[in-house]
């Protein structure tokens, strides 16, 4: 029997389901429940037809939930044990500023206050040997104050614990009576730069008891095996992510970058920008021949320095919310509506949203709107546009409406420009793959804006990132900081390599992958001695060579003769696992048929538009715009001068 795969993406707006079935792929999407995210998963497996609940192989999840609990600051209370001396590293981070002019900047708060930070008496040396030894009389009275104050989650990051962590064992042995999850900087961020590495196992202890309890409740309500993907775009069994939720910050997004580059190489595209605009925010990234992974990102200006693909987010959505800022100017965003009470059209709201914009200019047909099945509530949008006040600036809701969808698309074109532009990349040499189930009209926008020559829009677009979750590999990562120079690593580099190796194939097997299914491919970090940053460089026999031609080639310069320090060594383990089939179709015969043409606002004046059903469209139809194509999932907006053509896929390709 072919046991079903689910794949379940949770939005700010809608919970998108993807179920892999004898080989078939169906989709569907239900409205969120943000308030108890689970609710509305639970509520969309149930209406999976099955013959019994045990045909359901596995769930894959893109979750949202440790990214909410971070960025509205609801995890959990937390402490922080440290090296005597070092509490307050948290606070003072780094002396660069993002906006060095600007005097009224403030910095986020730490998430653990000062009450809750304690210095611990002990010293480990940058070379790993005891100079003080651990005060267990003093730790345990400070575990006694953890206890009195109801410590929901406790971080541990010693002074040096990279390079011996028996301190840190020892903490957590004393800890475990208290009974709250701990997250040792050792096992979470086993790597030099104590302000990351204490931001990192700071995020994890914050998040742990909320994403533990979560997915508890997920598990034991989904009724099957559970995975989740994580941020570096590869899942997890739901126990390791509990104890690492730190790596699901980005977990829905990638899965829309694994599934969008992989629809485009399979077209023969691998320099792409992936555009995904759903109800609350869109997501873009840049892949070059792969999908990028960064060890240098942050979320609301806390660093993490685990692996996460390079996705920068905007809150643009097609539930961002238009209003005046205090200038009295028009914006968009972003704050959204969300799924309840969502924008005007679908019912409850009252505020003028994207989604609402795109209704007004007959853009958004209500026949194709979740194949009907959701009414789009057309006849009260402009009703509550009139009844806004500042709307008398504008002669028409169309023109309100247009002004809406310009700043939208400027601010989703600037997001694109600092992925590229701002890198040294040229938009033109790259195409846009556009998901979402708002991306499709606004994407044409977007490309023209930027000078990119194509637009793939693939089938499923308004469940892509959940399509994406079921062609993720299993992936785990893993470092250590050496610091030694590279041409005298051999030796060390072959015992850490070797300790890393022992610890991915041990982890995978026990997730239950063969050995012929399992893959690993290593890399270290290096730099000129005296430098402060590094480059990623695959581990090869001339990776010291290979270092130098990649620094000429990112600053310009290299310097053979300067002595280059190894500073990390990485390992990536990826356990494959079973792909959906993609077939490619026979051509189609005949000409596509409008089902109707009707008058659409397009750059600002009413042009007939034909009006076409993707669900009839076959490999080799081309069609002229002015056109929409509408389907279940999102609608695709052909302006004039575009044309569109279905590829052997049955992917729409813009030009």
């Amino acid at each position: 029997m072919n046991r079903i795969r689910v794949g379940v993406d949770t939005g700010g707006t809608f919970t998108d389901f993807v179920v892999i079935r004898d080989g078939n792929i169906e989709m569907f999407k239900a409205l969120s429940t943000p308030a108890r995210p689970e609710e509305g998963i639970v509520q969309g497996l149930e209406r999976i037809s099955l013959r019994d609940a045990r045909d359901v192989k596995e769930v894959i999840h893109g979750s949202t939930v440790a990214t909410n609990a971070l960025l509205e600051r609801k995890g959990a209370r937390t402490a922080l044990l440290t090296t005597e001396g070092f509490e307050d590293v948290l606070v003072i981070g780094r002396q660069t500023r993002r906006d060095l002019y600007n005097i009224f900047v403030t910095r986020p708060a730490p998430l653990v206050p000062d009450s809750d930070r304690f210095g611990i008496r002990e010293r480990t040396l940058y070379d790993g040997s005891i100079e003080t030894p651990l005060d267990v009389g003093q730790l345990r009275a400070t575990i006694e104050k953890l206890r009195s104050r109801n410590i929901e989650s406790v971080a541990v990051c010693l002074l040096f614990a990279f390079a011996n962590s028996r301190h840190e064992d020892a903490i957590l042995d004393e800890l475990r009576p208290l009974g709250v999850p701990v997250s040792l900087s050792s096992r979470v961020l086993p790597e030099y730069r104590e302000y990351e590495r204490t931001s990192t196992t700071v995020i994890n202890a914050y998040l742990a008891p909320i994403m533990s309890r979560y997915l508890r409740s997920l598990q034991e309500r989904a009724g099957a095996p559970l995975r989740v993907m994580q941020s570096n775009g590869g899942a997890v069994h739901a126990e390791a992510a509990s104890e690492a939720p730190v790596k699901t910050i980005l977990s829905g997004p990638a899965g829309g970058v694994v599934g969008a580059f992989h629809v485009a190489e399979m077209s023969g595209y691998s320099n792409v920008i992936t555009f995904d605009m759903g109800g609350t925010s869109t997501d873009v990234s840049l892949c070059e021949g792969g999908i990028k992974v960064t060890n240098e990102s942050q979320v609301d200006g806390m660093p993490i320095g685990i692996p996460m693909m390079d996705i920068h987010t905007v809150g643009a959505g097609g539930g961002s919310i238009a209003e005046l800022d205090p200038g009295g100017a028009l914006k968009v965003g972003p704050e959204s509506a969300g799924a309840d009470p969502g924008p005007i059209c679908y019912g409850k709201g009252a505020r003028l949203t994207v989604t609402d914009a795109n209704v007004i200019l007959g853009r958004l047909l209500p026949r194709f709107f979740l194949g009907g099945a959701m009414p789009l509530w057309t006849d009260r949008i402009e009703p509550a546009v009139r009844s806004l006040a500042w709307t008398r600036r504008w002669k028409t809701p169309q023109d309100l409406a247009q002004g809406v969808v310009d700043i939208v698309n400027n601010n989703m074109e600037q997001a694109i420009r600092l992925i590229s532009v701002e890198r040294g990349y040229d938009p033109r040499d790259f195409t846009l793959v556009c998901f979402g189930g708002a991306g499709g009209l606004h994407a044409a926008s977007l490309a023209s804006g930027l000078g990119i020559p194509r637009i793939i829009v693939p089938c499923f677009p308004g469940a892509l990132s959940a399509l994406g979750l079921l062609l993720a590999d299993a992936r785990r990562d893993y470092s250590r900081t050496l610091l030694v120079n590279a041409n005298d690593s051999a030796a060390r580099l072959k015992i850490a390599l070797a300790e890393l190796h022992r610890l991915g194939a041990a982890e995978l097997q026990a997730e239950g992958f063969r050995k012929s299914e399992v893959r690993h491919v290593d890399s270290c970090d290096l730099r000129y001695r005296g430098q402060s940053y590094e480059l990623t460089v695959p581990l090869t026999p001339k990776f010291i060579d290979d270092f130098h031609r990649m620094h000429e080639k990112r600053y310009g310069y290299a310097n053979p003769k300067k002595d280059v320090e190894l500073v990390t060594v990485r390992t990536t383990f990826l356990g494959r696992t079973a792909k959906p089939e993609f077939r490619r179709a026979p051509k189609s015969r005949g000409k596509p048929q409008p089902q109707e043409r009707r008058p659409v606002w397009i750059g600002g004046k009413q042009v007939k538009t034909a009006i076409f059903d993707r669900a009839v469209l076959g490999h080799g139809n081309v069609i002229d715009g002015p056109a929409i194509i509408g389907e279940y999932s999102s609608t695709t907006l052909v302006p004039p001068g575009f044309r569109c053509r279905v590829d052997g896929y049955l992917n729409l390709v813009l030009e």
